[in-house]
């Protein structure tokens, strides 16, 4: 598989390598697909994974096992969606906003995630180019995976979070395809959370006795 690593062509001066491309399409496509609340967005997040595990695997040890979790997440939050689908009128999961308890749970998971993991690849340079913002960002590509598997609205908030360090970051290390596709991320992010927003705040109104469904 060493073509994933190969190049497939330069934009704007920056080398384009297979595996980038690829797996970010692939998670493209899955913030999609979790915009429409669709099933399909844990199949292909898994895939995407395991493009970017096998690209890794042998010579980033650190991106790898990344990838790993990544694919866990990703099981869970199909296991999570298969078993409450048809919860909404369209008969996907009905979206709802995060409890005060949950946010807190998930700021502090996030917080102390960063810096365990910081500190680990500090430990362990062969694991992250870059350990502050590599921990952020995979600990908050964690965080956004599991508030999206529990139906959370706030998972959008998660995600823009991440993006306004990945973006510079991978553009700083040579992915530029990925700075490119997060820059896209950007936009379906303020859509997705747009849709989620408002049927989780009409799901969240109570109906009136009488009233029209």
């Amino acid at each position: 598989m060493n073509w994933l690593n190969s190049q497939a062509f330069t934009l704007l001066g920056q080398r384009i390598i297979w595996s980038d491309m690829i797996g970010n399409i692939l998670g493209l496509i899955t913030l999609a697909l979790g915009w429409r609340r669709s099933l399909l967005t844990w199949p292909v997040q898994f895939l995407s994974g395991l493009v970017l595990f096998i690209a890794f695997y042998g010579h980033l040890a650190g991106s790898a096992g990344k990838q790993v979790v990544v694919m866990v997440v990703a099981l869970y939050g199909w296991w999570q969606w298969n078993r409450n689908k048809g919860q909404a009128a369209d008969g996907h999961i009905a979206p709802r906003f995060a409890t005060w308890r949950e946010r807190g749970a998930m700021i502090a998971a996030a917080a102390v995630g960063t810096v365990a993991v910081a500190l680990l690849f500090k430990a362990y340079p062969s694991l992250s180019w870059d350990p502050w913002p590599d921990a952020y960002i995979f600990v908050g590509t964690v965080v956004a995976m599991y508030a999206q598997a529990r139906g959370m609205t706030e998972f959008w908030i998660a995600w823009l979070l991440v993006d306004v360090v990945g973006v510079p970051l991978n553009f700083a290390n040579g992915y530029a395809f990925s700075g490119f596709v997060y820059v896209i991320y950007g936009a379906l992010v303020l859509w997705g959370m747009r849709d989620w927003w408002l049927r989780s705040r009409q799901a969240s109104q109570p109906v009136l006795e009488g009233a029209p469904a």
